[in-house]
């Protein structure tokens, strides 16, 4: 359904629209690539009792292969979720996890359909449905509730539990309790997991990569951890990734071992006096991080890309793809209760050389508005898309993102959204949280690069 604003804003809404209800519940998680906070390294995320503590770590396998091939019968074959084929047998998209079957083969997530197709030319390629996944994340965090009343949903195939009620429990009873989790969860949704125990949030999500797949170890000796956690090299760390690790390794560091017994004060050095040291605790298995369930997380900024299946020389296409990039930002912003005025933008040309530009603007103040937003942004991109487009580029991929948000209720002297427009996106939003999020949409969004995706429900 699309609408004219015009007629909602030119309306008087003290006599003739009737109060508004409350737009009902966000979908804060839809379309929103889950990327892991540093829950360990951050003082609001830590418990301020320095007693030692108990974790479980859940990894479902292959989350989004093992689902496809449950639904499709596929057990045995070579999986891929994030790629199609045409209707001339080309393969199109990206890798975005695979099959066991698939990798040992050697395909890989972020390869190209094309590479993987052309290690194993009878791969099944499914398309990413990310409806069907959070169903079945949901039945698992059920049944997880059902063994500690602390559960986080780190993501759509990852779960904490704090088990600190456990503690002095031995090893073997320890390894009883993981095995009948992972029975439940077989029982309840068939797939498998896989589980690790042990003395810190860090520890025990190390602990479960291990055996994988349907694998469980339990770390909770000081021994064992030594055996077995000590000569991971330190890239395998929450916070650690390749350039803070070659940083790292630059000091004579590599593994977490080396590090413990090296003490805090060279990550100081590199990191501050403050990160530094709640990164070496981290390595250390010292942290006291909450499992916290996310219900009052706001992010520090919101963003959204998307990467078309196919290029396009049309600026208006791209500005179409922008349009739902504003939808997408100013949607959560409104849920969350924030707003902003600095924005930035990139476009990705077509080509191995992932070439683009980027740009930023601002709105009038501040904003959780698509209307402000939106001609903001348009006004800025589209010479550029322009010029772009006599230089012969085309286009492959976009992005949009805030610089930091503010609370709803920040008042400015030189800028205020009109009310009237704020009754319409809160009626639109009313309305795409019952009946869903594409009821009511920009007209301009019509102009968007059409084609397939690795996304089940973008693809036309």
């Amino acid at each position: 359904m699309y609408i004219n604003p015009d007629l909602f804003v030119n309306m008087n809404t003290e006599n003739n629209w009737p109060d508004m209800p409350d737009p009902g519940n966000y979908q804060l998680s839809k379309n929103v690539h889950n990327i892991c906070r540093y829950q360990t390294v951050a003082s609001d995320m830590q418990h301020r009792s320095t007693t030692s503590r108990l974790y479980v770590h859940i990894d479902m396998n292959c989350f989004y292969a093992q689902v496809e091939q449950l639904c499709y019968n596929l057990y045995g074959m070579p999986v891929a979720v994030g790629g199609w084929r045409k209707e001339d047998g080309t393969v199109k998209g990206i890798v975005a996890t695979s099959s066991y079957e698939a990798r040992a083969l050697g395909v890989e997530t972020a390869m190209s359909a094309l590479e993987a197709y052309k290690l194993c030319p009878y791969i099944v390629f499914k398309q990413v449905d990310y409806e069907k996944y959070r169903a079945y994340s949901k039945r698992i965090k059920r049944v997880l509730d059902t063994f500690s009343p602390d559960v986080e949903a780190y993501s759509l195939d990852e779960f904490f539990m704090d088990i600190t009620w456990k503690k002095g429990e031995s090893p073997e009873e320890l390894e009883a309790f993981g095995t009948n989790i992972k029975k439940a969860i077989l029982e309840e949704t068939k797939l498998y997991c896989s589980v690790g125990i042990s003395t810190s949030k860090t520890y025990s999500k190390l602990a479960s990569d291990m055996n994988k797949p349907d694998g469980l170890t339990v770390l909770v000796e000081e021994d064992k951890i030594k055996e077995h956690i000590w000569p991971l090299k330190l890239d395998n760390v929450w916070g650690i990734g390749r350039r803070r690790f070659q940083k790292i390794e630059g000091r004579g560091i590599s593994t977490i071992g080396e590090a413990i017994e090296e003490g805090y004060q060279k990550f100081q050095t590199l990191f501050g006096d403050y990160f530094g040291k709640m990164l070496w605790r981290t390595v250390a298995g010292e942290d006291r991080a909450k499992v916290d369930d996310d219900t009052n997380y706001v992010p520090e900024r919101v963003s959204y890309g998307h990467t078309f299946s196919t290029w396009t020389e049309d600026p208006w296409q791209v500005g179409g793809e922008f349009a739902k990039a504003v939808k997408q930002v100013c949607y959560r912003m409104r849920g969350y209760g924030k707003k902003a005025d600095k924005f930035f933008g990139t476009v990705r040309f077509q080509g191995t050389e992932k070439e683009g530009f980027s740009f930023s603007f601002r709105t009038p103040g501040l904003t959780n508005l698509d209307d402000y937003v939106l001609h903001s942004c348009l006004e800025k991109v589209m010479p550029l898309l322009y010029a772009c487009k006599k230089r012969g580029k085309q286009f492959r991929s976009i992005m949009l993102g805030t610089t930091e948000l503010h609370m709803t209720d920040q008042t400015e002297l030189f800028f205020q959204e009109n009310p009237k427009l704020q009754r319409l996106h809160k009626a639109m939003d009313y309305i795409n949280n019952r009946f869903g999020m594409e009821t009511i949409d920009h007209g301009i969004s019509k102009l968007e690069v059409k084609g397939h995706t690795h996304f089940k429900d973008r693809s036309m």
